[in-house]
């Protein structure tokens, strides 16, 4: 199966302090993955490094074999942990920027998504409710055809309910084909959905095992992540 994402010794550095130390990887196609640790394992900076955002400081990251750039966007969704949008445009000004901005960005998926949720994309972003916004922006994020979809805690600002939409929206709007990385702290709720998971802990990753494997042994990965990670 090919490979959508590898590090290679990947380190990135903020001065004095290290994110990430050298750490291996390797995602291959059509999986969703769940990058789980605790807040400030180094989550947030490998997605930037795989989004193009940051450079690392050390070794390598590949996107489809090619360093994250100009290209690599081209096939990569990201989604960041804030909010990133004009919250003064109208939801159908943000739909039309994001056709006009990706090739592989799918109008119509956007607006049944909306639609689904009673979101009218005449209104502009300030006047939702803050599960609302996030939910518009995932939205924006899975109505394209991307090789590759980066979600930076994606539930972690909404309510359970919210959080059952988002993750069935996850499920049945990425191709098949596709990989998605979920960056999450909660990971009971992301756990179903998951095909794979990587621990990772200050900066270093402890583990990246098939969750069949996890249930195959009668345990949870919810479980097993409350053994490693206990205080």
């Amino acid at each position: 199966m090919a490979e959508i994402l590898k590090c290679n010794h990947l380190k990135k550095q903020y001065g004095s302090f290290t994110a990430l130390k050298g750490i291996n990887l390797e995602l291959p196609e059509g999986k969703i993955v769940g990058l789980l640790g605790p807040n400030g394992s180094g989550k947030t900076t490998l997605i930037k490094l795989a989004s193009g955002l940051l450079l690392p400081t050390a070794g390598e990251i590949l996107i489809n074999g090619q360093v994250p750039g100009v290209e690599s966007k081209k096939i990569v969704a990201y989604l960041p942990e804030r909010n990133y949008l004009d919250l003064s445009r109208k939801i159908s000004k943000q739909i039309d920027f994001m056709g006009d901005f990706y090739k592989d960005f799918r109008k119509e998926r956007a607006y049944e998504m909306l639609e689904h949720l009673d979101i009218d994309p005449s209104r502009p972003l300030k006047e939702l409710s803050k599960g609302n916004r996030e939910k518009v922006q995932l939205i924006l994020v899975m109505s394209r055809d991307a090789k590759l979809y980066l979600l930076d805690e994606p539930i972690g600002g909404v309510d359970p309910a919210a959080r059952d939409y988002i993750l069935s929206t996850i499920i049945d709007n990425h191709p098949e084909d596709s990989t998605v990385l979920i960056s999450t702290h909660l990971i009971a709720d992301v756990e179903p959905v998951l095909d794979e998971f990587i621990f990772i802990r200050e900066g270093e990753i402890v583990q990246h095992s098939a969750v069949d494997e996890v249930k195959s042994k009668g345990q949870t990965v919810d479980g097993l992540f409350r053994e490693v990670f206990r205080c």
